[in-house]
């Protein structure tokens, strides 16, 4: 049985996390604060306790959220876990959303994951109205 648990991952856990899948490497202090900023983040566990996997929301809570982070580690990948997560994430996002209004609810994707994120209904950019996601790396030396 998978459960998940709202606004409760650790540093640890974060890191690990992205450990598991090949992400850039983060400080300490860099996971930690990314966890503390978040608007909400949610895990999925096992009945052992176990982490399988995490994401965050990010962004103002008014106009605009971000998906950041979903990541569910290799070998519960394929079993529902991403969906009960992304499922977790964009309720979160609909509870916080003013009545009468719409909220932007964006992620940047993995190569090789539109179709799960179109199952979920998101739009692959760009199309005939929106440009493509777009990113820069600031690293500091």
């Amino acid at each position: 049985m998978i459960t998940l648990v709202e606004n409760s991952i650790t540093v640890d856990e974060y890191l690990y996390l992205r450990n598991q899948v090949g992400w850039v490497r983060l400080s300490d202090r860099q996971a930690e604060m990314a966890l503390e900023n978040c608007l909400y983040c949610v895990k999925a566990v096992d009945e052992a306790g176990y982490i399988l996997g995490m994401g965050r929301i990010v962004g103002d809570g008014a106009v605009i959220s971000y998906i950041q982070d979903l990541v569910v580690i290799p070998e519960a990948q394929g079993k529902g876990v991403g969906s009960m997560l992304i499922n977790s994430l964009v309720d979160y996002v609909k509870s916080i959303t003013e009545e009468h209004t719409t909220m932007m609810l964006c992620l940047m994707c993995a190569k090789g994951r539109e179709s799960f994120y179109e199952k979920h209904n998101f739009v692959a950019r760009p199309t005939d109205n929106l440009g493509p996601g777009m990113i820069q790396y600031i690293k500091s030396i």
